[in-house]
């Protein structure tokens, strides 16, 4: 890979993000950049090759921060979050159970021993799309109240599970590997807030910005390589190094100057080449060989809508429910680690993405309905 490969990415990438400006389907940006990949990759013009060694090392770069942002957007610091715990993490685990039902009805229809991923997919909820969703805060609805625990619990929750489901016979290893990555994320909370509480964050902060030397964000993005260098030496996906560190982040607190900084590395190269590279990764001509894939695809995602939606029948409004089940961080990485890794079946990794659009499609209809944030108490 060269730079004119590198500068065709880039370009393209810009493409992409044009199927995100029609705010009425509020699409993200990532929806452009996949089909971008796929036209130039291994289902079009085969222009990109998805095996080359150094456009994949910038792809499991743009992996891990895009899971770090992921995993920064969880509201874990939001006091609203302890307001409606307790209805989000009983919707959150109806939503489980419910899924575990329709993963084991999927796996046996489709001939396929994914019962548990399929299960983890159904539940995952994307905290990236569903907040942008509902817009800015503050929040006083009860009903949105109740949304983001819900959420924020589905989405960390599932993204844990996601390596031990999708590879069960090595799930020991795997779960070894990732409390390791969890104390190590542990350690880094710990000095980061030790360094925001000492005041010598602050002083960093204002060093760095009245010389420009990006202190902060050099400090972050190294503790983030040092963390998924942790984990690929303990086989364990770089997901759980992005999204624990980016849950760390949440917690202690974002300088707004930091954020901006890691939204122009991530967003401005490193996230599109990601994107764009699964796009090539993937050969939907084997959808063709394989129709029972896009049934697959399609069930999944429906099948996402219809668990997420049957909280209606605890008084959540519809529109939220459908919102909820919107999926992003989930499928993207079970795509890429199950072709990776060759755990899925022919066509699979392109069926789950498929569903992930079809819950993104939903959410979109489902935005035009959703109740006001600041409207009071009971709706």
């Amino acid at each position: 890979m060269g730079f004119g490969q590198l500068a065709l990415i880039c370009a393209v990438a810009l493409l992409g993000a044009l199927l995100s400006l029609p705010r009425a389907l509020r699409l993200p940006v990532v929806v452009g950049e996949l089909a971008v990949g796929v036209a130039l990759g291994a289902t079009g013009l085969r222009l990109l090759s998805a095996d080359d060694p150094t456009f994949h090392f910038l792809a499991e770069i743009g992996f891990a921060l895009v899971m770090f942002v992921a995993g920064s957007h969880v509201p874990v610091r939001d006091p609203l979050l302890l307001k409606g715990i307790r209805t989000g993490l009983a919707r959150a685990a109806a939503i489980g159970v419910l899924a575990a039902g329709v993963g084991a009805v999927l796996a046996a229809a489709f001939g396929t021993p994914h019962t548990s991923l399929y299960a983890v997919l159904l539940t995952s909820s994307s905290a990236s799309v569903v907040m942008p969703v509902l817009g800015p805060g503050p929040f006083t609805a009860r009903s949105v109240v109740e949304v983001l625990p819900q959420v924020a619990v589905a989405d960390a929750a599932c993204i844990v599970l996601l390596p031990l489901v999708l590879d069960p016979r090595h799930a020991g290893r795997a779960a070894l590997g990732a409390l390791v990555v969890a104390a190590a994320a542990a350690a880094a909370w710990w000095g980061l807030r030790w360094a925001h509480t000492s005041g010598r964050q602050r002083a960093v902060h204002r060093l760095s910005e009245e010389r420009e030397l990006a202190i902060e964000l050099r400090l972050l993005l190294s503790v983030l390589f040092a963390l998924a260098a942790l984990a690929v030496a303990l086989d364990v996906s770089v997901l759980l190094a992005g999204f624990a560190l980016g849950l760390v982040v949440a917690a202690v607190g974002e300088p707004r100057r930091v954020a901006k900084q890691l939204f122009a590395v991530t967003e401005g190269l490193f996230a599109p080449v990601f994107f764009v590279w699964l796009g090539a990764s993937l050969d939907l001509r084997t959808l063709a060989q394989h129709p029972s894939a896009v049934v697959l695809g399609l069930a999944l995602g429906v099948g996402a809508v219809v668990v997420h939606g049957a909280m209606v029948a605890t008084r959540q409004p519809w529109s939220l429910a459908v919102a909820t089940s919107a999926q992003l961080g989930v499928p993207v990485a079970a795509a890429t680690l199950g072709r990776a890794h060759g755990l899925l079946v022919p066509g699979e990794d392109a069926a789950i993405l498929l569903g992930a659009l079809v819950t993104i499609a939903a959410t979109a209809l489902a935005s035009t309905r959703l109740p006001s944030r600041r409207r009071a108490a009971t709706s």
